[in-house]
């Protein structure tokens, strides 16, 4: 009797161990069971050191992991840092592929071209670019686009600015002409020229005078040029600077020189608080949440992505209370909102001339070089449609009231 005592007592014993070792497997966080883990490879052209645009990203990349291991998924990074535009970044793809990865992200404009050397080859991964526009309309099922409607972001961010040049204009520290911005532009690309139109389209909504002077560098990240770009500006007469390239030295820069500054990809106050007002990003994980989830999943998504303001993709970064002029805060909300339910388009033709004609048929470059109709009748309604067509931006038209010193 003794015997088959002990005998229950051990397999009752023995029950437990399994059932504690059982409860003992880490559950995901919303108490859902056992959590999928999905490798995911990110190609970067910088780290996140620059605090601009890599390190934009990296935000995404963990603030999607943290929202995805709430949903029972976790997600194991491969990042590579530092990759060139060039045959390293087709290396990196391979290597990704070839190291597990279901889902490759590319970060940068000029990683499309050698990513899709390597998509082909690898038909049961998903290759993602960013910022482009030749894999959402390519035949291959595997490769997509995404971008944001930043421009929404730089309109309310060009809002700031101009609200403070307004500023200074009526307490006659400067004159009505000396409201001039400078711009750090990456390159002559449609993606900059639409980002700092919108932006100058901001600021002129809110200061008639505003005018603005534009630098490229021809770079996506050279801190060096960007800083030196900045500098010629304000040399130049500049009063407040911004940017499109993915350093923060024009913010320090134009600290240096007694100029006001708005960021891109970053809140740059903490290097620049006497002259940093708000800047604009991105929120990648709203697109890599959506994406990983459905890789992990087994869905499909889609080939171009594009989001905005209202999806929480477009954000502003913190307003520097200390500097910026007086009402700006209700004047952002007051936009926001209408911009939010449609009711005020960036490019609406009414506000901007090109040539001094008001603009009824966009232009594109073809493949000779030639100006001609935009195919895609981009100006309906009373307004340039930016972004929605393709993700990826098409504003690359010059319009008066800013002057390319390059």
């Amino acid at each position: 009797m003794k015997k088959i005592l002990a005998f229950v007592l051990c397999l009752a014993l023995v029950a437990a161990l399994f059932a504690g070792c059982s409860d003992s497997k880490t559950p995901d966080e919303g108490g859902k069971g056992n959590a999928e883990t999905i490798k995911v490879g990110l190609i970067c052209i910088g780290d996140e050191n620059d605090q601009g645009y890599t390190y934009n990203f990296i935000r995404g990349r963990d603030a999607a992991t943290e929202a995805l291991k709430a949903k029972g998924i976790n997600v194991e990074w491969v990042t590579k840092w530092n990759i060139g535009e060039d045959s390293s970044c087709e290396d990196a793809n391979i290597e990704l592929a070839e190291a597990g990865c279901k889902l490759i992200i590319n970060n940068s404009f000029g990683f499309e071209d050698y990513m899709l050397k390597v998509a082909p080859n690898y038909p049961d991964i998903q290759f993602v670019s960013c910022t482009n526009q030749a894999s959402w309309g390519d035949e291959l099922p595997n490769t997509h686009n995404a971008f944001a409607s930043i421009y929404e972001g730089r309109y309310l961010a060009g809002i700031v600015a101009g609200m403070k040049l307004q500023e200074l204009i009526d307490k006659g520290e400067i004159k009505a002409e000396e409201a001039v911005i400078g711009y750090v532009g990456a390159f002559p690309f449609a993606e900059v020229k639409s980002g700092y139109t919108a932006y100058f389209l901001g600021a002129r909504s809110v200061c008639p005078s505003v005018t603005m002077k534009v630098q490229f560098v021809n770079s996506w990240s050279n801190a060096t040029e960007e800083s030196n770009a900045a500098s010629a500006l304000c040399d130049a007469g500049c009063k407040l600077i911004s940017q499109h390239a993915d350093n923060s030295s024009p913010a320090t820069t134009a600290q240096s020189k007694g100029a006001f500054f708005t960021s891109y990809n970053n809140d740059m106050i903490s290097v620049a608080p006497a002259a940093c007002l708000v800047g604009t990003r991105i929120d990648w994980s709203i697109y890599f949440t959506e994406i990983i989830e459905a890789v992990a999943g087994g869905k499909e998504f889609p080939q171009d992505w594009c989001k905005g303001l209202a999806d929480g993709a477009v954000v502003l970064t913190e307003l520097n209370k200390d500097i910026i002029a007086p009402g700006t805060e209700e004047k952002l909300a007051e936009v926001e909102a209408k911009l939010k339910d449609g009711s005020l388009q960036v490019f609406d033709t009414k506000t901007f001339t090109v040539g001094g004609q008001e603009l009824t048929q966009a232009f594109a470059l073809d493949s000779d070089g030639d100006f001609v109709p935009d195919k895609e009748e981009a100006v309906y309604d009373g307004a340039f449609h930016e972004s929605t067509v393709q993700s990826a931006p098409y504003f690359a038209i010059d319009i008066d009231g800013i002057t390319l010193l390059n």
